[in-house]
């Protein structure tokens, strides 16, 4: 049984889909992990709708996760997320257009909050405006809120714990999640769901892509 929050599977490292994305769920598809999901760049759109459309033959949920700040770049994401047959829009600055482009076509959104730029990305803002922002983005037509939490330039940890508890919506703690330290910290929050990409190709958890993963899944039902 998948614990009760989620991990999604990055097959990303430094906020770009790895060129090998393809070897790489296959080697770990059978691993116990549930939620899969890619960034917009790094693969083009043909092998990453390949991809996806293997991950959901496979029972996977999936997610492309849009590292955009401006409308039209964040449409084009959500295009591309439609187009690749995706369950979860994760990114972009919020925009209507965007909220309205998914309904239409049955993508769960989870915007950024606060103020992010850069990519890798990085997070600005205070704990409070960005309880505030999500609840905007959620009256307009989100269905929850991408949170940088470990790319923020504040107090990350007290950033998650405060959001995750007051948000009241489907949170992620997206980004950075290196260690065993932050993922106990993540566990303890109890958010929707969180990502680890990076990580995993640089062996923070241990040895070897699919294990790594089992150790994770297990630490969270711990």
């Amino acid at each position: 049984m998948e614990p009760q929050t989620r991990l999604i599977v990055m097959l990303t490292h430094h906020d770009r889909t790895v060129p090998d994305a393809p070897a790489v769920f296959e080697a770990c598809r059978g691993c116990g992990a549930g939620y899969w999901g890619m960034k917009e760049e790094g693969l083009p759109p043909e092998e990453m709708r390949a991809l996806y459309r293997r991950m959901k033959a496979c029972g996977k949920k999936t997610a492309l996760e849009v590292v955009a700040y401006t409308e039209a770049e964040g449409l084009q994401g959500a295009q591309l997320a439609a187009g690749c047959g995706c369950d979860l829009l994760m990114g972009t600055l919020f925009f209507d257009s965007i909220a309205a482009f998914c309904r239409t076509h049955g993508l769960r959104y989870l915007p950024f909050v606060g103020r992010v730029h850069g990519r890798p990305s990085v997070l600005d803002g205070a704990p409070e405006e960005m309880v505030l922002q999500a609840g905007d983005c959620l009256r307009r037509g989100a269905f929850g809120v991408d949170l940088l939490g470990y790319r923020h330039t504040g107090d990350k940890s007290a950033l998650i714990r405060r959001f995750v508890a007051e948000a009241g919506a489907p949170v992620c703690v997206a980004g950075s999640i290196d260690g065993m330290a932050r993922l106990a910290e993540v566990k303890a929050a109890a958010p929707w769901a969180f990502t680890i990409g990076s990580a995993f190709f640089e062996e923070k958890f241990g040895t070897g892509f699919a294990s790594q993963i089992g150790r994770v899944l297990d630490f969270l039902r711990a």
